[in-house]
């Protein structure tokens, strides 16, 4: 065994055995050479409920969980339509949290509900467990810049990219002044020959501010569809790492298992080997009570 895979071994227990259980597996991390991880293990703090049934809500509703980091992440690009999404994953997980909680006997009281969703806003947040492992924490969080308590559901407490700002107009041509023109002397002057008035130089022809834009939109959603595959590949390999952990914790319960039973054979053969001695041990003393009779019962016919 691992110690990540006992540290999620662990966190998956009912949380009235997480004692019993760190020990135990402490001790198989010990006894497998990992005496380092083993006292690692020891440290590992027991969570208080509402951190332990966050942790629940890894192990058990991670279909919702992957919702809550990709909506998450669309609000830190700037995306604000993704605000109404991201509040239905919170709900969705406030939801089951309660479910979980009244499953395992607990009670889902608002205030352990609403140290739930303020935990799972922070990791949504943080885009992530760490330090913790997945599914492992040992104690609430709370959202980056907000207070412990009381903060509102409708809050999103992400930083969010600001929009690009907008081109600045064009500065306006300055006003015609309004003083009047000073009137031409009263001595006639000939007027001079008109002339053609010059002609503007053409303008240069603007940028392809269109084509820029759509390249620009085109590497936006490269960008998204890159981060959106980056997402599914982690949920698929936490999910085929939760899978193993859960096969290897089958397969190591098994081996327990057999192994004591091997014990238990290895126990009855030994007796099994102590009752066959003692059993040649008599035969070998009714022979010779056998022989010595024998041999009386000649000298008497002698």
């Amino acid at each position: 065994m691992r110690y990540d895979d006992a540290v999620a071994s662990l966190y998956q227990v009912p949380l009235d055995q997480f004692v019993a259980e760190r020990k135990r597996l402490a001790g198989e991390l010990k006894a497998a050479g990992d005496k380092q991880g083993a006292a690692r293990l020891a440290k590992c703090a027991r969570p208080p409920i509402s951190a332990w049934i966050v942790d629940q809500l890894w192990w058990h509703a991670r279909t919702a969980f992957g919702a809550l980091f990709d909506t998450a992440q669309q609000l830190r690009d700037g995306k604000l339509a993704a605000t109404a999404a991201h509040r239905e994953a919170l709900g969705r997980l406030r939801a089951h949290a309660a479910k979980l909680l009244g499953d395992a006997g607990h009670g889902a009281n608002e205030a352990t509900l609403r140290r739930v969703t303020q935990t799972l806003s922070a990791l949504a947040a943080a885009g992530g467990w760490e330090p913790d492992l997945p599914g492992a924490l040992s104690a609430d969080r709370d959202p980056p810049g907000f207070e412990a308590i009381g903060i509102p559901s409708n809050v999103i407490p992400f930083p969010v990219r600001p929009a690009a700002p907008s081109s600045p107009a064009a500065p306006s041509s300055p006003a015609a002044p309004s003083n009047p023109v000073p009137a031409a002397p009263s001595t006639p002057v000939p007027a001079a020959p008109s002339s053609p008035a010059p002609t503007a130089p053409p303008s240069p022809v603007p940028p392809r501010d269109a084509e820029a834009a759509e390249a620009e939109r085109r590497r936006e959603h490269e960008a998204a569809a890159a981060r959106a595959e980056a997402a599914a590949e982690l949920r698929r390999a936490e999910a085929q790492r939760a899978r193993a952990a859960a096969e290897r914790n089958r397969l190591e319960a098994a081996l327990r298992t057999a192994q004591g039973d091997v014990e238990q054979r290895e126990r009855e053969v030994a007796r099994l080997a102590r009752d066959l001695a003692a059993a040649h041990h008599m035969v070998a003393q009714a022979k010779a009570v056998a022989a010595g009779l024998a041999e009386r019962l000649a000298q008497l016919d002698n």
